[in-house]
């Protein structure tokens, strides 16, 4: 007792108490004062130069296709100018024969909430019915919502429609493997086409007319792709930043690359397939979670042309939940990613396409666009905005423009969406927070790690939302109560009601988003740092970050809010 007694005096007296624990410390910030410059800033001022590059290669893209889109919109004759395109119109003495035979493709898993709109969209096509067959490809686990389905397709088959329902044991394959399976039943031998919608998605009664006939007269041409427009973009602030994002997407990479290349990636639904250029491909792959990138990218090097349809358009419905946001944003990255992986020797040994589609393919489509979108957003944001103020110090050696460059792509974007201002600051913050999520699922692709092949199918509501806010305007009650979170009785004691909103959250624990809400602490201490010792008020960018990230990290990104 007398020995230990003794030790602890002697560790109190020299370490914590006396000089020695000064003496230690002191040696810890001189030996961080020898590493700083030599080690740590010349690590970061190579991460610095690497954004940088990213940022400048990106920026230069955004401009070619700014440039690409201002040239198709004034110069550029529209798809039924530059293709053959006429009207098909029933023959007085053939009848419907002269109309091609075409399948409808409805892949669904689960779909309790949106399964008879587009079964229903597609059973309304005005198509004649003995040319057009409808195929219900369920892949739902639960019986109960297999046996409403199946229900639905007999409803419509008692009308006089050729719909089919078709199920499998399993889920290989996913998407692909339905889509694949549904290609070999032999009712299916006589379709020269085949129209792909997914289980939300309703196209107009005229899309058939509008888009095979660019197949019919155009033999080089594999696919028509059409416009997606949302049924409930102004739902919530969440699905009205989906749709800023997507907007790009579609009035611009997908009109550059159809009008100037004859490329892009097929979106997986609203679109119509030529079945020749399917089976020349090799048919549809399950080895990434983008079947559909996959088997565009593989029809466009064995020769094969796409349109971009951008006024032919088919309503569906964005994930209004952020979870459902967050797991298809990961499949959206993480797939194409590792398909870039997987593809990248075979396009460079291709002979059939030419050296500048090669370059765009790789270059443009998957290594900027798939790649180094994803990376630039986060890396420059992390090295420019978020790192104590000795690092901005050594930054602004480098002068303010160049601190500022990695806003210059979200700029350019922003100008070719004509996106509505009111929303342009918030939807940079937000896609400052989902970029963290997309470089993890981009890396995660690169790298074949861990989740590289999950495959969540994307909650769709449906007018369930729609449903209860009219139930509670009926019943005279809040409207919050349809979003409000389950609470724990805790009791009710004044006291203890403080503690609901903790219960609640700890009650829905899979709504809370380790990463974001650490890097959301990180952002509050790099502000608090800032706001002490910084002098260009970085912080005011700081802690507007770090509520964003806090509120993604507790899955709050405006599933309440309205957009308007």
């Amino acid at each position: 007792m007398a020995e230990e007694s003794s030790s602890k005096n002697f560790i109190t007296e020299n370490f914590i108490g006396g000089y020695g624990y000064e003496e230690i410390t002191g040696q810890i910030w001189k030996m961080w004062g020898i590493i700083k410059a030599p080690v740590v800033v010349a690590v970061l001022k190579v991460m610095v130069y690497v954004a940088s590059t990213m940022c400048f290669i990106l920026s230069i893209d955004l401009l070619y296709m700014g440039l690409g889109i201002i040239l198709v919109k004034l110069f550029w004759k529209k798809p039924e100018k530059r293709y053959k395109f006429q009207a098909i119109q029933q023959d007085p003495e053939m009848g419907s024969s002269n109309f091609p035979l075409v399948l409808v493709q409805i892949p669904m898993c689960n779909e309790e909430q949106v399964y008879k709109i587009s079964i229903g969209a597609a059973c309304g096509l005005s198509w004649p019915s003995d040319r057009l067959v409808i195929q219900v490809l369920d892949d739902s686990t639960d019986p109960s919502i297999k046996q409403m389905i199946e229900l639905e397709c007999e409803r419509w088959a008692s009308k006089g429609i050729d719909i089919r329902y078709q199920t499998r044991e399993n889920r290989t394959g996913y998407k692909a493997g339905a889509l694949k399976e549904g290609l070999k039943h032999n009712y299916v031998k006589h379709c020269k086409y085949v129209a792909i919608f997914d289980a939300d998605y309703q196209p107009e009664p005229d899309f058939l007319r509008r888009a095979i006939p660019f197949l019919v007269h155009n033999s080089e041409l594999a696919l028509v792709q059409a416009r997606w427009r949302y049924v409930n973009a102004d739902e919530c602030l969440l699905t009205r930043m989906q749709e800023m994002s997507l907007d790009y997407h579609f009035t611009v990479e997908q009109e550059v690359g159809s009008a100037t290349h004859a490329f892009f990636g097929f979106n997986g639904t609203a679109g119509v397939w030529r079945i020749a250029a399917i089976n020349e491909a090799g048919g549809w792959k399950d080895r990434t979670t983008v079947e559909d990138m996959d088997l565009a990218v593989r029809a466009s090097l064995r020769g094969w042309k796409f349109v971009y349809l951008g006024d032919l358009q088919v309503k569906s419905e964005l994930p209004s939940t952020f979870k459902a946001f967050r797991f298809q944003q990961h499949r959206w990255s993480c797939g194409p990613a590792n398909l870039f992986r997987k593809m990248v020797m075979e396009i460079i040994k291709n002979k059939k396409v030419t050296f500048w589609k090669k370059v765009y393919v790789i270059y443009s489509f998957f290594f900027v666009r798939k790649v180094i979108a994803h990376m630039v957003t986060f890396s420059s944001t992390v090295l420019y905005f978020r790192s104590p103020y000795w690092f901005l110090k050594f930054m602004s050696q480098f002068g303010e423009p160049f601190i500022f460059l990695p806003l210059s792509p979200f700029s350019i974007q922003l100008e070719l969406q004509g996106l509505s201002i009111h929303l342009l600051f918030y939807w940079i913050l937000f896609e400052n927070v989902m970029s963290l999520h997309r470089t993890k699922a981009t890396l995660i692709g690169l790298l074949e790690a861990g989740r590289v092949n999950e495959w969540v199918v994307t909650e769709k509501l449906g007018d369930v939302l729609k449903k209860k806010a009219a139930e509670a305007a009926k019943n005279k009650t809040s409207t919050k109560s349809i979003f409000r979170l389950p609470r724990l009785k805790i009791g009710d004691s004044p006291d203890m009601r403080f503690l609901l909103p903790f219960a609640s959250m700890l009650l829905n624990i899979d709504r809370l988003h380790l990463l974001e809400l650490g890097f959301g602490v990180f952002l509050f201490f790099c502000g608090c740092y800032d706001f002490v010792h910084g002098k260009n008020n970085y912080f005011i960018y700081l802690f507007l970050q770090t509520f964003t990230f806090l509120i993604a990290g507790f899955g709050y990104v405006g599933t309440i809010i309205p957009s308007s």
